[in-house]
Parts: structure tokens; sequence; C-alpha cells
């Protein structure tokens, strides 16, 4: 069934309307909703370009961790639950365009409001807002920690600058980071319309695919000389601390598929609208099946020594000819990579926190001035939370179980649950029951085994 393109919603002026649209998150595209022959007055997205645009928003820093989420599960738990976010995360898109069809709306934030109101939609936008934020720092922390190296739990690996060229005061994490913000994320986050970014989003999947590549042929290789051992097939499971530490992958496994927050937009930007429904499967399977490899492979060459991110382990030697080379290019490309989906990230926070903080002004992509002072200000948090924030795995840990969660599960269970166009079948909310339960109390659990570790670090008595 085909979703078309929608006029404005009724009782509302041709302003309010055009206006509701940037707030949440669609960009301004003046579009033909006759029926006709019908292309917008701006050439339309393509089905290739929307799905590299999706896969990047899918496929960031979670590829990172995921490989230390098969540490603690196991490799087989590991790939289950992978295949099982991926059906959850499709099911759960599913829904959301269901409404926004029923509805003729047009975004994310438009389905929350049509079911909860006002309130709905500004817990979407402070959401989308909290998850991009620490998504973006999780990606200038990886960057930070290629270029000039990272120390996790005290033993220090060096980052491709040092390694290349030694210890310098311009190879330090905080000047590398300065100026890897202010020369590339700031001219690529300057960008209006999402399908702008089409070739950069296709180099940065074909950068995943090459750090998949990579690996896993270093793996294959040492498997076959028996230089590596077969990983752990499942959880090492010795006390309670261990077995609560297993709901701490919740979190990175919800973050690692997120993606809902550009799918109105990507949709809204197509030529021919009816292809979204096979833009989100195939993105969805080529992402799972770039996290499956990637975890498989990554977790094999490394086990029970792999890092939380896993890019830090790519800094020894290899035990294969050209080991230096094939580290550096690993790092590179996946570097390369994350600085170049950094922008579709961003494109979604910066529309949501101007719909958030000035939902009556004019079209943020009118008003040059507030474009260039939200876009400055939001860059510069995420530059400090990145010197400041230690591991990937901390940001993980709060955005999703947190925003993540929300964006992905409750609120379109939540939607399904309020029906308010009567489209939701008996099975739909049968879902969107299990997708709540399941959200709140994995991680409800997740935040209690991350607060009971950190309580037993720091020698606390809690029990």
């Amino acid at each position: 069934m085909s979703i078309r393109s929608v006029p404005p919603e009724k009782g509302s002026s041709s302003r309010r309307s055009r206006k509701s649209v940037v707030d949440e998150n669609v960009p301004l595209l003046p579009r033909r909703v006759d029926g006709g022959a019908g292309f917008d007055e701006v050439n339309g997205g393509s089905f290739g370009g929307a799905v590299f645009n999706l896969s990047t928003t899918i496929v960031g820093s979670g590829i990172m961790a995921l490989p230390a989420t098969m540490k603690i599960l196991g490799l087989v738990p590991g790939i289950i639950m992978i295949v099982f976010m991926l059906f959850f995360t499709e099911a759960s898109i599913e829904l959301l365009l269901r409404f926004s069809r029923a509805g003729k709306l047009v975004s994310y934030g438009g389905v929350m409001g049509d079911a909860f109101g006002k309130n709905g939609r500004i817990l979407l936008q402070l959401g989308v807002v909290i998850n991009n934020i620490g998504t973006l720092i999780v990606y200038m922390i990886i960057i930070g920690d290629v270029l000039s190296g990272s120390s996790p739990s005290g033993i220090h690996h060096s980052g491709l600058l040092e390694g290349w060229f030694g210890q310098h005061w311009w190879n330090k994490r905080f000047f590398v980071i300065l100026v890897t913000t202010l020369f590339v994320f700031s001219p690529l986050a300057c960008f209006k319309r999402i399908d702008s970014l089409r070739y950069t989003s296709a180099l940065s999947v074909a950068l995943a695919v090459l750090f998949v590549v990579l690996t896993a042929g270093i793996a294959i290789v040492k498997l076959i000389d028996g230089n590596i051992e077969m990983p752990r097939l499942l959880p090492n499971v010795t006390d309670m601390a261990s077995f609560w530490q297993l709901f701490t992958t919740v979190p990175v496994l919800v973050t690692a598929y997120i993606c809902h927050y550009n799918v109105h937009t990507i949709y809204n930007e197509l030529e021919d609208s009816s292809q979204i429904y096979p833009i989100v499967r195939t993105s969805l399977a080529l992402c799972s099946t770039v996290y499956v490899t990637t975890s498989f492979f990554a977790f094999l060459l490394f086990g029970e020594s792999t890092l939380s991110d896993v890019l830090s382990n790519f800094d020894t030697n290899l035990g294969i000819p050209y080991s230096s080379l094939l580290n550096d290019a690993v790092r590179v490309s996946y570097a390369v990579h994350l600085m170049l989906v950094f922008p579709i990230i961003f494109f979604a926070l910066r529309l949501n926190l101007d719909g958030f903080l000035f939902p009556s002004d004019r079209d943020l992509v009118l008003d040059n001035r507030r474009f260039g002072l939200i876009t400055a200000g939001l860059i510069a948090v995420v530059f400090l939370g990145s010197n400041f924030i230690p591991s990937i795995w901390d940001v993980f840990q709060f955005t999703g179980a947190t925003a993540a969660v929300c964006i992905g599960f409750i609120f379109p269970a939540a939607i399904t649950l309020k029906d308010p166009h009567g489209v939701a079948t008996r099975s739909d909310k049968i879902l969107a029951v299990v997708m709540i339960i399941l959200a709140v109390i994995s991680n409800l659990v997740a935040i209690y085994s991350d607060a009971f570790a950190l309580f037993k670090k720091n020698g606390s008595p809690i029990e």
C-alpha cells in the first residue's frame, strides 16, 4: 500500500501548516498534492539516496559497541538479540507510517501530537534532542580515540597521529577534536536539505562495509592460521552481578537501531513516496547484516579483550602480515565514516531543538541567523561533552535507557494503544503492550545494574 503526499491539516493556515512541518523534523519542501504527474518543485529524493541516508542514520557508533555486547552476552544470544531488535524496529516504524497515513500527517512529531496533543510532540522533540546529542558525543569520543588514543582501565591505546608522528601538543585529544569540529563537522552541519547529504551518506555506508570486510578478512586469516580460539557462545554467569550485567547490553542494542526521527524527513523528500516501505526494509536488512558480521568477526578476533569501543583494539600487532597497515586502514575508514554520519544525526537534532525552543517563529530554513546560532550552539555542546565524558559505553547506557527506548519503542507503542484513528488491529495492540513491557523492564534493570556496578566500583557497602 502506497503512501501519498498529503495537504496541510484542516483548520490550519498555510503558514502555520508549513511551520509545523519544519518544527517536527520535516524540511520545508513544496509538493504537488493533486494526484497528478506530481513532482516536487525541487528534485525529489531517489530510492538509493534514501536508503543511504536511512542506513547512515542507523549505522553510526552502535557498530563499535556491539562487539562488546557479544563479550557480555556470548555469541549466540548476541546475534539473536540483534535480529530480535531488527524485527521490533521494523514493526515500530511500520506502525508510525500507518498512523501518519491515517491522520494525513507528515512527521513523527505530528503523529505524537495527533495522539497526545502538544505535550506529546514536545516529549518527542526532547527525546530526539537528548538521543542525538548523546549520539554525536559518542562520534566525537570515537574519533578522538582513533586519532589521539584512549586509556580505558588505565591501559593506553595509541591513536593514529601518535603512532605516525609521536606525541606532540597538536595531536592531543582536545586539539584534534577541536580541529575536526571546526573544519569537518561544522561545514557538513550547514546543509538545509537531508537529500543534499546523499553522496556523503553513500560514501559513509561504503566505508562501514569496508570496515566490516577488513575486520572479517583479518579474523578469517588468523582463524585459518590457528592463531585465535573460537569465541564464547553463551554468557558467563557466575553470580548475581554478572546476571544483572547482561541487561546493560539492552540500551546499546536499542540505540544501534534508532532511526525513527529521520524516516518522515526522508519520506517527505522522496520523488516516489510509495517507496518508503522498501526503503525501510532495505536499510534495516543492510544494517543488520553489517551489525551481525562486525560483531561476530570482531569478537572472534579479540575475544575477552574486546573493548567498549572496538576501534581501540586495533592498535596492537595482529599477528599477520601488514598488521600495522591494516590497523590504520580499519581505524581511518571508520573514523571518516563517523565524520560523514555526523550531519545526518545533526540534521534532526537541530530541527527538533528549534521546534521546541521557537514553536511560533518563522521557518528555520528561512532564518539564517537563528539557523547559524542553533547550529553553533549545538556543536559547542557536543564538543564539550566529548571532552568530559570518558567512555562511549556511559553515553549508550544513558541515552539508550531513556530517550532512545522512548523514540524507538515506547512512543510508537503508546500511539498504537491510543489508536486515534481506529486503524490498529488486535495483534498491533498486543505487540504494543509487549514492546512497552519489554522496554520498561529491561531498561529499568539495566539502569539498576549500572548503578550497582558504580557503587561497587566506588567501594559502597550497598549490596
